[in-house]
């Protein structure tokens, strides 16, 4: 029996929780990245504002600089997810809701959609555009 590769797109929120607070992930979650058959990518979105909230010190690290951050998720063995004209076609294409005014997590969704990767979060905003083809698995733990 072969079994099939799942690919996976993490947000922000899931990577950081993977990095330093696992128990803020569900058990299925930790299941997942576990499982080495799946493929599990990381959006240069996704690592800018990693970045961006480090040298806002708005997250606790045991990094001594913002130049630690890349290392440190090329580490995990996430891929990174380069931005490509298919994800601003789907980006241009995303009808957003009202109370959700992020574009990055715009960003992050259209690329999921135009790769047809699951996308894991723990944005219940997120939920909403399931309804435009985001394949999402929620992580409720956070």
């Amino acid at each position: 029996m072969k079994l099939r590769k799942e690919r996976y797109l993490l947000d922000t929120n899931i990577v950081l929780y993977s990095l330093f607070n696992q128990k803020e992930l569900e058990t299925y979650i930790l299941d997942l990245l576990d499982d080495y058959y799946n493929e599990f990518y990381i959006s240069v979105i996704s690592v800018q504002e990693i970045i961006h909230l480090y040298k806002q010190n708005k997250i606790k690290t045991t990094w001594k600089s913002s130049e630690d951050v890349l290392p440190a998720i090329k580490a995990t063995g996430f891929e990174f997810l380069f931005l490509k004209e298919e994800h601003l076609s789907a980006y241009a294409m995303l009808n957003t809701t009202k109370n959700h005014n992020d574009p990055q997590d715009h960003l992050i969704i259209s690329q999921a959609i135009a790769e047809r990767m699951t996308l894991i979060s723990s944005d219940t905003k997120f939920a909403f555009y399931t309804k435009q083809k985001l394949n999402l698995l929620f992580n409720s733990r956070s």
